[in-house]
């Protein structure tokens, strides 16, 4: 779950394939606030539907990416994990949900997402990371400008969370950020379970070249409230901010660049009130005026539903994120989901893809059925 990215030809519009004490106790920054509800969008009675479903995984699926092709938006791609051990996968399905292409004998991968230009002695390469949880290590895919084949680029691996034991050692949750100073592509790290302190894991990846990706320990950050577990993180590059779904509990929010004079500083929380399930995926759609929505999914059978908050923050209160709206919809269950504003054959506004685990697919849904594109943030 992923990022923000703003158009260029070699970056597309937008991809991001997410019981306290007063502020100063919790360590949260001045001004931030539990939000609630805006009484100014109501919710949608009825569940919205998808409309395209892709095809099925053989096993459970668990969280898609979205890649936008560079120069032909018909060639975008939405990315899927089966979170199977020993033969699960990542697949690529087409605008239509047809298959792509998958690639197999994957042990147990959780989450992916996407980044943009990181840099080999090659040239720049968009890639695709995702967590292999019994393996304990991240795996790089290169993604083809061309075409959008996936060819793997860190064969044996990139180990992760080294010197811990048991599920504390397994990664799930993976956000890519690209620092906008600088280019530098890092990835963002959340274990199955973990302390109440230091709980996510920040790497920055290099490549020599193809084949020689490293994964460099930068920091550690950010507080777990020790029930449930971490597994939904997004990273808003542009505007510089990581959230993660503490999932029975709350979404909080730090700052992105592990070198901010402020890294340490938990800047909200948020999202504490009105889930019937666990909080899992997270997303950002952002708008090019550095507005938008972080879509935050509560697991639900057979009808999760989704909460919107502005990315933003409430006016004049960056770190303030009351809830907008909340939907229905028909997707199972879900536990990752992506959207993407760019628009794209057939979705003139973007689209939102959530995982289905019923249908064990991955389903699309038209951006104008979540807001409509005349709602703004703003309509307090």
């Amino acid at each position: 779950m992923a990022r923000v990215i703003l158009g260029t030809p070699s970056a597309p519009l937008v991809v991001l394939s997410f019981g306290l004490a007063a502020a100063a106790a919790s360590g949260c920054a001045p001004g931030a606030t539990r939000g609630q509800p805006n009484p100014g969008l109501p919710a949608a009675s009825a569940p919205i539907q998808p409309v395209v479903k892709s095809a099925t995984v053989p096993h459970d699926p668990d969280d898609p990416a979205i890649w936008i092709h560079p120069t032909d938006p018909s060639k975008t791609l939405v990315l899927g994990t089966d979170k199977q051990e020993v033969a699960g996968g990542l697949y690529a399905f087409r605008l239509d949900g047809s298959l792509s292409q998958s690639i197999p004998a994957l042990d147990r991968p959780n989450n992916v997402d996407v980044e943009y230009g990181f840099r080999t002695a090659d040239g720049q390469i968009d890639i695709a990371a995702l967590t292999e949880r019994k393996q304990h290590r991240l795996r790089v895919f290169g993604i083809s400008r061309d075409n959008g084949t996936l060819h793997d680029i860190a064969p044996a691996g990139l180990p992760v969370l080294e010197g811990l034991t048991g599920e504390a050692s397994e990664p799930m949750g993976i956000a890519l950020y690209k620092r906008p100073k600088d280019g530098a592509i890092f990835a963002i790290v959340a274990p199955k379970t973990g302390e109440a302190t230091d709980y996510l894991w920040q790497y920055r990846l290099e490549a020599a070249a193809v084949g020689q990706v490293t994964a460099t320990l930068v920091r550690r950050f950010g507080r777990f409230s020790q029930n449930g577990e971490i597994e939904a993180v997004v990273v808003d590059d542009e505007l510089g901010y990581v959230y993660y779904s503490d999932e029975t509990w709350g979404i909080r929010k730090y700052h992105a660049d592990p070198d901010h004079p402020d890294a340490a500083l938990e800047l909200a929380t948020f999202g504490r009130d009105g889930y019937e399930g666990d909080r899992e995926g997270l997303a950002i759609y952002a708008r090019g005026d550095r507005t938008g929505f972080l879509v935050s999914a509560d697991q639900v059978s057979r009808r999760s539903r989704l909460k919107l908050y502005p990315r933003e923050g409430a006016a004049g209160q960056a770190h303030e994120h009351p809830e907008l709206r909340t939907l229905l919809t028909v997707s199972d269950a879900t536990d990752g989901l992506e959207v993407t504003s760019t628009p794209l054959p057939g979705f003139p506004q973007g689209l939102l893809v959530m995982m289905n685990s019923a249908g064990k697919n991955f389903l699309i849904y038209d951006w104008r059925t979540v807001m409509p594109p005349t709602t703004s943030t703003t309509e307090r």
